[in-house]
């Protein structure tokens, strides 16, 4: 799906992907020796605080899926997750506990200390 406003320009995607995020995930696509793959991010009910966020990889994005494109990668999220996460940004982070994508989401009220978790 192309976002423009009413004037038939480009707006900024709901959602946003980090360079950190977009350089891990070509790493991770590169591994797979696939280059059709999409980075997908999709909320799903469960975890510790009532949502939770899953990452996958697939092919093709359903008709329903926004897409974000950052620095040759594609990330997708459905309609229904959008809701949930729209101005939200999808980041990679590494530290000394470890490295993971983490999805930065001011709609969050709540989140629980893996960080996969929320609450709204």
């Amino acid at each position: 799906m192309n976002i423009a406003n009413t004037t038939g320009q480009d707006v900024p995607p709901p959602v946003s992907l980090s360079a950190n995020a977009a350089k891990r995930i070509a790493v991770l696509k590169q591994k797979e020796g696939n280059d059709d793959l999409k980075f997908k991010v999709r909320v799903d009910g469960g975890g510790c605080s009532g949502f939770q966020y899953h990452f996958s990889f697939v092919e093709t994005a359903e008709n329903d899926d926004i897409v974000v494109v950052k620095d040759g990668v594609t990330m997708l999220v459905d309609s229904l997750s959008l809701l949930y996460m729209t101005g939200s940004e999808v980041d990679f982070v590494e530290d000394l506990v470890g490295a993971a994508f983490v999805v930065k989401n001011p709609n969050a009220t709540a989140s629980c200390g893996c960080g996969t978790s929320f609450s709204i």
